[in-house]
């Protein structure tokens, strides 16, 4: 089956009733975990930003604390799924804002993981990818938040 595009969905959405909506928002919800958690985000959560991130940060405070430290392989596929669920995270909020402050977040205890990530190239290269990304979102942002973020990027690049 081909899907149709986001306009041709929105065009038939106006032609439906309320609770026709309502019964197609649960019925998306049924199928896939992200799509319940979307619908949780935007029902529940959008309206206080700040406690969003805070959910997540300590989400991810708790992923960083179970990961298996026994080699670089573990270590690598465990911060990998932590920065999966974060960028699930950032799409569901889609504010840079946001953005910023959970990779911040992420490349903070990623840095102080032990062992360090300086041992091994491909964390080394996670790192500074989202170093990147972070620069880029900042120079989006209004000039208070970027002389902000900026004294917290240069202590992470230290």
């Amino acid at each position: 089956m081909k899907s149709l595009t986001a306009k041709e969905l929105s065009q038939e959405l106006t032609y439906r009733t309320p609770k026709e909506l309502r019964d197609l928002c649960l019925r998306l919800a049924r199928f896939k975990k992200e799509n319940k958690e979307l619908l949780t985000y935007l029902l529940f959560e959008s309206s206080d930003e700040l406690s969003f991130i805070r959910n997540v940060k300590e989400e991810m405070d708790e992923e960083f604390d179970q990961i298996n430290r026994t080699s670089y392989y573990f270590i690598r596929k465990s911060v990998r799924k932590i920065l999966k669920n974060t960028r699930k995270y950032i799409r569901y909020s889609q504010k840079k804002q946001t953005e910023v402050e959970l990779l911040l977040h992420f490349c903070t205890r990623l840095r102080n993981l032990s062992p360090p990530i300086q041992g091994n190239a491909s964390l080394m290269n996670l790192f500074n990818k989202q170093i990147n990304t972070i620069i880029r979102k900042v120079s989006l942002l209004h000039e208070d938040l970027q002389h902000d973020y900026g004294i917290e990027l240069r202590e992470l690049k230290k």
